[in-house]
């Protein structure tokens, strides 16, 4: 008996997109959904001894393992640092496991292992648990890497998906795109004039200044996989809104806007993986801009867009051109094995 192709798993449904939100709701959400899940965030939000946690997971398979601006193991250690940051909890502990095919260079493993330490080191977090496997040649690819993570919450702070509100001001704290053109620049073996690499980082400080300036802060979200249109999307729909980009506020970099219009590649679907979206209110917006522009990780911060109450539920694009664009959910996979 033949199965049909929707009867199996696609390369489209680890993109992040439109085929992973269905996957989840159709597949997972039905026999392990709870209160808990449900809520489709990136973090989870729960309560012990009278303590707010926020506790994410996720698992990296990126393809090459090693990237200008990164590796496998620091993606690993920032990408789950980010999630748990995006709650407003600054990140305490992480766990690792890894998947290891059989014949892997041990030089290679120590070169991540002693990555994902100074991760953890520059992000102030420790990794207290971990496991290892090995399976048969040809039954992974390289290695993969599993990571969970855990962090207090302050009373005071309730950021979620759920909570952008009407009238919000959008900030992005920099360039869009960064990490996904350079994975393709390298796995396809293309150089270009401006030098790109990924933007891989830890945002948890970032955000603890955000924290301090502003209690206003109502929704953030880390745009990995899927990029910052889906993000977006992800948001309107939780959160019952339109949101309203203003296509001439997005920053880019030179190079990534080349490589895109060469390769014919949409930079608002491709992934970041040191980049937060963040909702505040419209009284905090310019406050909280200046802060993000003076850290580190948020220099090239901009104010990208509003939500607005009509279109509830959509994202829309003001093109430079007088135009509107409808910015849906990723549809298909434009880059596999991202992160």
């Amino acid at each position: 008996m033949t199965r049909k192709k929707e009867d199996t798993i696609l390369l489209d449904h680890g993109s992040g997109g439109r085929a992973s939100h269905d996957l989840v709701k159709k597949v997972f959400l039905p026999q392990l959904g709870n209160a808990f899940l449900d809520t489709l965030e990136d973090s989870t939000v729960f309560e012990i001894g009278g303590h707010k946690l926020a506790f994410s997971t996720d698992s990296y398979t990126v393809d090459p393992i090693f990237f200008p601006g990164g590796d496998i193991g620091s993606l690993a250690v920032h990408g789950t640092v980010n999630d748990v940051t995006m709650r407003g909890a600054p990140p305490l502990y992480l766990s690792v496991g890894f998947i290891i095919e059989e014949g892997f260079p041990i030089s290679d493993l120590e070169r991540i292992i002693r990555s994902m330490k100074e991760a953890a080191q520059g992000a102030g977090v420790q990794i207290i648990a971990g496991d290892t496997k090995v399976v048969n040649r040809g039954a992974a690819d390289k290695i993969f890497i599993n990571t969970a993570g855990v962090g207090v919450i302050r009373d005071n702070v309730d950021i979620s998906g759920r909570n952008a509100k009407v009238g919000d001001t959008v900030i992005v704290n920099g360039t869009i795109g960064d990490h996904g053109v350079t994975i393709l620049s390298m796995r396809e073996g293309l150089s270009f004039e401006v030098p790109i690499e990924s933007d891989s980082a830890p945002l948890n400080g970032l955000v603890a200044d955000m924290l301090a300036v502003s209690d206003k802060i109502h929704a953030m979200r880390d745009p990995t996989r899927g990029g910052l249109a889906t993000t977006l999307n992800e948001i309107a729909l939780q959160s019952n809104v339109g949101i309203e980009l203003v296509e001439s506020r997005l920053p880019f970099r030179e190079g990534v806007e080349g490589a895109c219009e060469l390769l014919g590649l949409d930079p608002l679907y491709l992934a970041n993986e040191g980049k937060l979206v963040a909702f505040v209110a419209p009284e905090d917006g310019e406050k909280i801009l200046a802060c993000m522009k003076a850290h580190p990780y948020g220099r090239d911060a901009a104010i990208i867009g509003t939500v607005v109450p009509e279109n509830r539920g959509r994202v829309f694009l003001k093109t430079v051109i007088g135009g509107t664009r409808i910015l849906d959910m990723l549809a298909g996979e434009q880059l596999p094995r991202i992160c």
